[in-house]
C-alpha cells in the first residue's frame, strides 16, 4: 500500500515535466509517460515571460534554463517599406521577456523533475484515462493513480477518451520555426538583442535572439500559401519576399516543420481524478507568446492547490475555476493580436496605435505576464547569477 499520493502524467513536454517536478518536490510519487524514445524538443526557440520565469524559479529550474539566454528590451515590427507597425517595450517588474532554445528549457525542467525523484518512462504512449484514477497506455497496461494528468499536447488521446472537447478551431495560418546560427555582423551590439518582425503581404519573418550562438526564426504564412509553407524552407521564395534578409535566409538549414495554429476549448478541464493541462486544455495562437507560460503556470498552481486539500476532485474543480478565466483571456487576446494575417499593414498599424483605447489594449496584452502564480505571491523576482547575462549599452540585460 502506498504511503504517499501518486500521479501518472501523460506527456513529457514543458507542462507534464513542470507538474511532475512540482508534485515530486511536495512528496508525491510521479511517473511521466512520454511516447517518444527520448525527451527532447524540436529545434526552435521560445519566449518566456515573467509569469513563466516565476514558475521556473519556484521549482528551482531558472538558473539552468535562463543562464546565457537573452532578455529582450523590446519588440518592433515593420512593413515592406521599413515603416514601423507596432512596438512594445519589455522590462521589470512584470514584463521581462527571455528568449531561449526550446531544448535548453526542456532539459532544465527535465533535470529538475529527475532530481525531485520523478520517474520518466519513454516509449510509453498514453491513450486513455478513467475518471476514477487510471491512465491507460498503448501496451494495454492500466496505471492506477490518485491523480491522472493529461499533458499530451493539442492532439491529446487521453483528453479525447473522456470526450472533453467543446471546440477546436484551426486558424488560417501556421508557422515554420528554426534555430539559425548567429553572426555578430548581422546587427550592431544594440540591435542584436531586439525582437524584430517584418511583414510582406501575408508573410511574416520573426527574429528572436536566443544566445551567443543561435537566434530563433519564425516564418508565418496562411496554410494555403504552399510554397512559403514548404519544408525544407524554400529559400528563394523567402528571399523574394524579404531581400534585405538574404544573409539570414542563406543560413536556414534543412530542418524545421510546419505547424498549423489551433485554439482548443474544453467543456471542462478534467473529470473525476483526471486533470487536463497545457495545449491539451487550452492551445492558442502565439500572439502573446504565452502558450508555454500559461501551461506551466497552471501546472504549478495545481501542485500548490493540491497541498491544501486531500480531496482531489474538489481541488481540480477549484483549480479550473481559478485558472481558466485567465487562460481563456490569453487565448482570446492571442488571437486578437496575432499578426492579423488578412489585414494590410496600414490597417494593422492603425489598430495597434489607436488614439483611444490603446492603453486599455496594452493592459489586456500584459495581463498574462503580470499574473502572479498561485502560491508564489511572496517570491522575489528571479535575477540571473552574476555574469550569466551581459549588460548591454542601453541598460537592459542580454547577450551581445
Amino acid at each position: 500500500m502506498r504511503d504517499r499520493r501518486h500521479a501518472e502524467v501523460a506527456g513529457g513536454g514543458f507542462t507534464g515535466l513542470t507538474l511532475a517536478a512540482a508534485l515530486a518536490q511536495r512528496g508525491w510519487s510521479v511517473c511521466v509517460h512520454e511516447r517518444a524514445a527520448e525527451i527532447r524538443a524540436f529545434g526552435a526557440g521560445i519566449w518566456l515571460w515573467e509569469n513563466g520565469v516565476r514558475v521556473l524559479n519556484a521549482i528551482g529550474a531558472a538558473d539552468e534554463a535562463l543562464t546565457g539566454c537573452t532578455e529582450a528590451p523590446d519588440w518592433r515590427s515593420w512593413d515592406r517599406h521599413g515603416r514601423l507597425i507596432d512596438s512594445i517595450a519589455f522590462g521589470r517588474p512584470y514584463s521581462r521577456v527571455f528568449c531561449l532554445p526550446r531544448e535548453q528549457l526542456l532539459q532544465a525542467i527535465l533535470n529538475t523533475a529527475k532530481r525531485a525523484g520523478a520517474e520518466i518512462v519513454t516509449g510509453s504512449e498514453a491513450v486513455a484515462a478513467r475518471p476514477g484514477g487510471e491512465l491507460c497506455t498503448a501496451d494495454g497496461t492500466s496505471h492506477p493513480a490518485d491523480l491522472v494528468c493529461a499533458a499530451d499536447g493539442v492532439n491529446s488521446m487521453v483528453r479525447d477518451s473522456l470526450d472533453l472537447v467543446a471546440r477546436r478551431h484551426s486558424h488560417i495560418d501556421g508557422a515554420i520555426r528554426l534555430l539559425v546560427p548567429h553572426v555578430a555582423s548581422d546587427y550592431d551590439e544594440r540591435e542584436s538583442i531586439r525582437i524584430k518582425e517584418w511583414w510582406r503581404g501575408s508573410r511574416r519573418v520573426l527574429y528572436t535572439p536566443c544566445n551567443r550562438d543561435v537566434f530563433y526564426i519564425c516564418l508565418t504564412m496562411p496554410a494555403r500559401d504552399k510554397e512559403a509553407a514548404a519544408v525544407p524552407v524554400r529559400k528563394k521564395v523567402w528571399r523574394r519576399s524579404f531581400p534585405h534578409l538574404e544573409s539570414i535566409i542563406a543560413r536556414f538549414g534543412e530542418e524545421g516543420r510546419y505547424d498549423r495554429f489551433v485554439t482548443t476549448r474544453l467543456k471542462r478541464w478534467g473529470q473525476g481524478r483526471v486533470a487536463v493541462l497545457g495545449d491539451a486544455a487550452h492551445s492558442m495562437s502565439p500572439g502573446l507568446g504565452q502558450g508555454c507560460g500559461t501551461s506551466i503556470v497552471n501546472a504549478l498552481a495545481l501542485a500548490n492547490m493540491l497541498e491544501e486539500d486531500a480531496d482531489i476532485p474538489t481541488v481540480l474543480r477549484r483549480w479550473e475555476a481559478r485558472q481558466r478565466p485567465l487562460a481563456e483571456h490569453t487565448q482570446r487576446w492571442s488571437r486578437i493580436t496575432w499578426p492579423l494575417i488578412p489585414w494590410p499593414a496600414w490597417c494593422a498599424r492603425a489598430y495597434y496605435n489607436l488614439p483611444v483605447g490603446a492603453s486599455w489594449i496594452a493592459r489586456q496584452r500584459r495581463r498574462p505576464s503580470e499574473h502572479i502564480v498561485y502560491g508564489t505571491e511572496d517570491m522575489a523576482l528571479w535575477m540571473p547569477p552574476e555574469g550569466a547575462l551581459e549588460v548591454t549599452p542601453h541598460g537592459q540585460r542580454g547577450v551581445t
